[in-house]
């Protein structure tokens, strides 16, 4: 399963020479990290290839990484496509002409998951090949001639798409008092309805949505733009598919604003505030586990239940909980393939 967000799937190019200095200053500022033919050294989390008429090339000179190029001009050109990547062989593949089509087959058929690259003339083409049988390619390399074109490029990747299926609904085992604790409100640049939340849990195979404070209480005004997400321990889901502890978030980082019909958007984090607050615990079983939910006791706290939207002061043993299940295990929020136990 591709990354939720797809900008971490976007390698910029920029095509216009003269500028190419003001599009990768501007792609950094937006949060883009992989670049074609980028001038100077790659700083820290950035990835730099290089690209002549046959290839894509990176990785090093310790780990040399090919990805050979591929221009589809007619359905014979598409057959060998199809063959090559059948074979395992890494490509990237631009198009003449028709290209959604043709890429959703390629995605459908690749051969052990073959890492398939596509090359994309505009910022509109990049977003409409990134959903490609809802996964997509693993790479959209998408030719950038200004400054605009990078803010386009961005406005289109934070549109709202819908995240992976994962949704399941778990019955409260218990809920009860933990004491005083570090709680965290995430407070965005962005309005929030009253449905739309973040993904927060103590652990990351199962996250609980959540909810803004749009909806407010008697006693308190609605802050749509804040959501009073949970102990500081807890992870958080970014909108580039990596997670977070709470704590740990900065300013102007993506977070994932999710609605329960699996729609979801990037919001950005304007600020944190971390407080000394009396917690609850809420327990769901999940098969043989037995997950976990930090949050503040307070009647604007919202999770999103098979009922709706219920504040965790009036949740109990039985309800149930909407919770999003995805892998496990994580090195430095990134999901791994290993074997992981946390209780």
């Amino acid at each position: 399963m591709n990354d939720p967000h797809p900008r971490v799937r976007v390698w910029i190019r920029a095509g216009n020479a003269a500028a190419r200095g003001p599009i990768l200053e501007r792609a950094r500022r937006r949060g883009f990290r992989r670049f074609v033919d980028a001038d100077g050294e790659p700083a820290a989390g950035e990835e730099f290839w290089s690209a002549d008429d046959r290839a894509f090339r990176g990785g090093g000179a310790a780990a040399p990484t090919v990805v050979l190029r591929r221009r589809v001009t007619d359905p014979a050109g598409f057959e060998e496509v199809r063959a090559e990547l059948r074979s395992g062989i890494p490509l990237a593949v631009a198009w003449d002409g028709e290209r959604i089509l043709p890429v959703e087959t390629l995605v459908a058929e690749r051969a052990h998951r073959a890492p398939l690259w596509v090359e994309a003339p505009t910022p509109e083409a990049a977003a409409g090949l990134l959903g490609a049988l809802e996964h997509g390619p693993e790479a959209v390399v998408v030719e950038i001639r200004s400054v605009a074109e990078v803010d386009r490029l961005e406005l289109l990747l934070d549109h709202p798409y819908r995240i992976p299926d994962g949704w399941t609904r778990r019955p409260v085992a218990g809920i009860g008092p933990a004491g005083i604790g570090d709680r965290v409100l995430v407070d965005t640049t962005s309005l929030l309805a009253p449905e739309e939340g973040l993904l927060v849990g103590s652990s990351a195979a199962l996250l609980f949505l959540v909810l803004s404070e749009a909806a407010g209480s008697r006693y308190t005004r609605p802050r749509p733009f804040r959501v009073n997400a949970g102990a500081a321990h807890s992870y958080v889901l970014l909108a580039d598919g990596t997670t977070r502890y709470l704590a740990e978030l900065g300013s102007g980082e993506g977070v994932l604003a999710v609605r329960r019909d699996g729609s979801a958007r990037s919001v950005r984090v304007g600020r944190l505030k971390i407080e000394r607050r009396p917690l609850l615990r809420i327990e769901v079983e999940d098969g043989p586990e037995r997950r976990t939910l930090f949050v503040q006791e307070a009647e604007t706290v919202r999770l999103a239940t098979a009922a709706g939207a219920v504040a965790v002061t009036e949740i109990g043993p039985g309800t149930e909980v909407e919770a999003f299940r995805q892998p496990p295990a994580r090195h430095l929020g990134i999901a791994v393939e290993e074997t992981v136990a946390e209780r």
